[in-house]
């Protein structure tokens, strides 16, 4: 049977949008490294996950977790073509910020920023929220699609395409800021249904 963490108050849990590496805590109990079978391994893809406590819970549905990280790599590793990485990370904290995830916010808004170099940016969109004017069609473009998919996703349609191939992205950049997007409105509502940003662990 899987446990229910309680654990006290924390005065200092983050309450606003950050650059800043913070922590995650779930609240269910999650399995620890001697739980694991080699099924579990496996579905952790990368064994390094098994530090974190998000996977660490994920893969109590092993088949799961193993189909969703390859996705998940395969949206924001596989940059040979279509979107730029940065792009792909604007995305991803678009939607987080939208829907309230700090933790995917902070993850996603630093990668932003190593890619892009573009910081400061990147911090007006956490710190002012997605309607701020970035300085770049495409930037602004794939900001407007991502919150327009996390609002209403049935209302996402042909016009907001076409704002994306006014500031010049391809069919295929277009494909890769949708999945950047989609993916995070997913992920973001694991992380917001299963626990709780926290201080970093230090």
């Amino acid at each position: 049977m899987t446990e229910i963490v309680i654990r006290p108050d924390i005065d200092n849990s983050p309450n606003v949008f950050t650059q800043d590496e913070i922590g995650w805590t779930p609240w269910l109990e999650p399995l620890t490294e001697a739980d694991l079978t080699d099924r579990h391994w496996a579905g952790l893809v990368d064994a390094s996950r098994s530090k974190s406590p998000y996977f660490m819970l994920l893969v109590r549905d092993a088949d799961a977790l193993e189909a969703r990280t390859k996705t998940d790599k395969d949206i924001f590793y596989n940059a040979s073509s279509g979107l730029p990485r940065a792009e792909r990370e604007l995305a991803a904290t678009a939607a987080s910020r939208t829907n309230g995830c700090i933790f995917c916010a902070s993850v996603h808004s630093r990668f932003a920023s190593h890619h892009s170099k573009r910081t400061q940016d990147v911090n007006r969109l956490l710190d002012e929220g997605t309607g701020i004017d970035l300085g770049s069609r495409r930037w602004n473009a794939v900001v407007a699609a991502s919150v327009a998919l996390t609002e209403t996703p049935t209302d996402f349609d042909v016009e907001d395409i076409g704002q994306l191939r006014v500031a010049g992205l391809t069919d295929l950049e277009i494909a890769d800021a949708i999945h950047g997007a989609a993916f995070f409105n997913w992920a973001n509502r694991l992380m917001l249904s299963l626990g709780e940003p926290t201080p970093a662990m230090r």
